[in-house]
């Protein structure tokens, strides 16, 4: 049997409140705010815009994830869980992790800015590593006459994937 030890429980304005409690489960209708730290665990389960599935929340979310300045001393114009830069060569550089991943098998996805607005350019974001602590990526374009490895302005990278 368990216990509640209650100072006060009020329901929402109306005819009917928007706490439930049935068993071991509880539901609350409304808008909830909540203050302080929250731990939401590996359990938590999200309801589709349409209602028919339930994905797990935290293996959707992104792991990591900058945008970085490859030019001159690269860093990070803004980033999450990327401890570190290494610039191991032109647009070349290995993006440390804060907090490793489960293992090398994460996704990886990323764009790179344009090199010049007078030209056309296929311009990419490429993966050449990974590993649970680090990725490394060059950026590359491409036209009719030319192909270079290059130092953009700004580079993307997102890591989805499990954590260790």
């Amino acid at each position: 049997m368990s216990t509640i030890k209650v100072d006060k429980l009020q329901g929402t304005s109306g005819a009917v409140t928007g706490l439930t409690f049935s068993g071991a489960n509880g539901t609350f209708g409304g808008t909830l705010a909540v203050t302080g730290v929250h731990t939401v665990g590996n359990n938590a389960v999200i309801t589709s815009e349409g209602g028919a599935v339930t994905p797990n929340l935290v293996q959707g979310l992104c792991k990591a994830w900058s945008q970085t300045d490859f030019r001159n001393t690269p860093a990070h114009a803004d980033s999450f869980n990327h401890s570190g830069i290494t610039d191991t060569a032109t647009g070349r550089l290995n993006l440390a992790f804060t907090s490793a991943m489960n293992s090398a098998n994460f996704s990886i996805s990323g764009m790179n800015s344009i090199v010049s607005t007078t030209t056309t350019y296929s311009s990419v974001l490429a993966l050449e590593g990974k590993t649970t602590a680090d990725v490394a990526v060059h950026s590359a374009y491409n036209n009719a006459s030319d192909g270079a490895i290059f130092d953009p302005p700004f580079g993307s990278v997102q890591v989805h994937g499990d954590l260790a």
